[in-house]
């Protein structure tokens, strides 16, 4: 999807040390790319880390899917789109999509659900009103975009497997 609603907050390449022995990209490592992201949308909407400075109070990620499409390898640009899922007075659900800069082909999908947290407390907070207004303008920004096909998914062998063994069928 190439929709100018969507977030183009991140771009960096793949580092040596993020190769494994298949001579792609490690899955940790895009796991780090990802976080590198998020760090620039939770920035973008008030949340970042020099909101946690000033207020002492952060985002905590309760819960991560990575979806991987396509290798990355030595040296390929990454560029990240980001779109906001959903937000209550509490928590903010968002997705990265990991593009190869150059090729333009997606690589890799991550679906995160963030909780505001006081620190001080380590317990659950509102959203402060300015990040709230951030959050409701960019929701309302991107209000038009459908939700993603890896937004929500789960892991699930029981449908691949009835799609693989329908498959199977059809091509006998």
């Amino acid at each position: 999807m190439d929709d100018e609603a969507l977030l183009r907050l991140h771009e960096e390449a793949v580092r040596p040390e993020w190769i494994d022995f298949n001579g792609h990209m490690n899955l940790a490592f895009y796991v780090l790319a990802f976080d590198h992201a998020t760090d620039r949308f939770l920035h973008h909407v008030h949340l970042g880390e020099a909101y946690l400075r000033r207020s002492e109070c952060s985002v905590f990620i309760l819960e991560t899917h990575v979806v991987y499409a396509r290798e990355m390898r030595l040296g390929d640009r990454m560029r990240f789109t980001t779109q906001l899922l959903d937000f209550d007075a509490k928590r903010l659900r968002f997705i990265h999509h990991m593009y190869h800069a150059e090729e333009g082909f997606l690589s890799a999908a991550n679906e995160l659900l963030g909780l505001h947290v006081d620190m001080r407390t380590r317990r659950s907070a509102p959203i402060p009103p300015e990040a709230a207004e951030a959050l409701a303008r960019l929701r309302a920004r991107q209000a038009h975009l459908p939700a993603p096909p890896e937004a929500g998914r789960s892991i699930d062998l029981a449908r691949r497997n009835a799609a693989g063994a329908a498959a199977a069928r059809r091509d006998q």
